[in-house]
């Protein structure tokens, strides 16, 4: 054994070996460039606490804030046939389909569960626009049939998150058929008497938007979300006009009545407890007795010397 090649010198070495910081420490916020604390950000619901930026966040964080305590249970969804059409375009479907399933370790583009907020029972689905962009397939349009099943079986109200880039072309005229399908399963909620709510989240586009996206109740719409059909470059490409400042995001759609609300998601749980429950015909919730959400999980556990962020990585320099 050489003592000082396998003692001293790796002794030595981590004495006076830099220590540097990990890259997913921090974030930097698309809209006002700010370097966010991955801690912060979590936090706040993946919320930019600098410039109020709305960022993603995966339905399964969605669904944590939002239940009473983070509990609930997902609703089976029937898988539909795959690869109906053997669609290949650079790759093939069931390759993309892996390949989306391994980078968001889902199955699909939508989640339903069924749990409590604020005590009161509902059904909530919600997109995955990480998942080949939301995109509007079978499975999608299964999801939204069994949840509205599962709506009217226990009778509670639907709650929907969308977030998508219209249909899956890979899919073709099948995909196009989910926006009837949705269509009869929102028909199936207001024949039971059951509200049917929905929440635009950046973006909601294309078949979505002209199907069960804009059939609720309530459409309430997260901050400078777009929600189109089509999206402003190709309309300003087909009329050959400039299109007014925002248009097509949620500010400008609540101004021209298109939505009933535009909320900060770290407010919506509060605003959707109390729709909710006064569509069901329930007595308003109690502020102070409301069940809090549970904490958001991190994706990195701090250090146990490290109370507060450490400083930021440097700017690139330009040229």
């Amino acid at each position: 054994m050489n003592w000082i090649s396998n003692y001293v010198r790796p002794r030595i070495n981590s004495i006076f070996s830099r220590r540097e910081t990990p890259e997913n420490l921090w974030t930097k916020c698309e809209e006002c460039g700010t370097m966010l604390f991955h801690r912060e950000v979590s936090e706040n619901l993946n919320v930019c606490t600098n410039c109020g930026h709305h960022m993603h966040i995966t339905p399964r964080d969605r669904f944590k804030a939002l239940f009473d305590g983070g509990v609930y249970s997902e609703v089976k969804v029937p898988a539909p046939t795959p690869d109906p059409l053997h669609f290949r375009d650079q790759k093939k479907y069931p390759d993309r389909l892996r390949a989306a399933q391994k980078q968001t370790g889902e199955t699909e583009a939508m989640l339903v569960a069924s749990g409590d907020i604020g005590r009161t029972p509902i059904v909530a689905c919600a997109q995955d626009f990480s998942f080949m962009a939301g995109s509007m397939g079978m499975y999608v349009g299964n999801a939204i049939i069994a949840a509205a099943e599962e709506a009217v079986k226990l009778k509670r109200p639907l709650v929907l998150f969308s977030a998508a880039g219209g249909a899956r072309m890979q899919e073709g005229i099948l995909s196009l058929m989910q926006m009837p399908r949705t269509t009869v399963a929102v028909q199936m909620l207001k024949e039971a008497g059951l509200p049917y709510i929905v929440v635009l989240t950046h973006p909601t586009t294309g078949g979505v938007t002209a199907s069960y996206a804009m059939l609720g109740d309530v459409h309430i719409a997260e901050p400078n979300a777009l929600i189109c059909f089509a999206g402003p470059r190709v309309i300003e490409q087909t009329i050959r006009e400039k299109l007014p400042e925002g248009f097509q995001r949620a500010e400008y759609l609540l101004d021209h009545g298109m939505l009933d609300r535009v909320t900060p998601r770290t407010e919506l749980r509060e605003e959707l407890i109390t729709i909710v429950r006064m569509l069901m015909g329930l007595p308003p919730a109690v502020r102070g007795d409301l069940p809090p959400p549970a904490d958001l999980p991190h994706e990195l556990s701090p250090e146990p010397e490290a109370e507060a962020a450490p400083a930021p990585p440097p700017a690139a320099k330009k040229g």
